[in-house]
């Protein structure tokens, strides 16, 4: 009888290294937490966001986007709230021309319609005017 009131004291101890590992758990935990909501994050994300962060403008572009998010939250003018990372934004792409082209390409595009776009409406104002 005498060996399990030596047990029962023994398990009526603290033992400091169990409160260090069961940190460490903890702290484990939390990490592996943390890693899988930036996977959920990155699995959820659109394949533009991932595309742009794929290539040599990682940085300005996740810049930009934090800045539109910001931007959109605060219900602010994006393009003038912006301004500044959109552009270092637009010439990292430039510099990375050979990865970004097929964006260029499209923003070019976009543009060269919009001008056309605009040409056509002020042709058309000119003739009512002269009428």
């Amino acid at each position: 009888m005498s060996s399990s009131s030596s047990n029962s004291s023994q398990t009526q101890e603290p033992n400091p290294q169990s409160n260090t590992n069961t940190k460490t758990q903890e702290e484990i935990i939390k990490k592996d937490e943390e890693k899988q909501d930036e996977e959920e994050e990155e699995e959820e994300e659109c394949g533009f966001c991932l595309f742009m962060k794929e290539g040599g403008c990682r940085d300005p572009f996740i810049d930009w986007e934090k800045c539109v998010e910001q931007g959109e939250k605060n219900n602010e003018d994006i393009a003038e709230k912006c301004f500044e990372v959109t552009s270092a934004l637009q010439k990292c792409m430039e510099a990375h021309s050979d990865y970004y082209a097929p964006i260029l390409q499209v923003e070019k595009d976009v543009e060269a319609k919009v001008i056309a776009e605009f040409e056509k409406n002020r042709e058309s104002i000119e003739q009512k005017e002269e009428m």
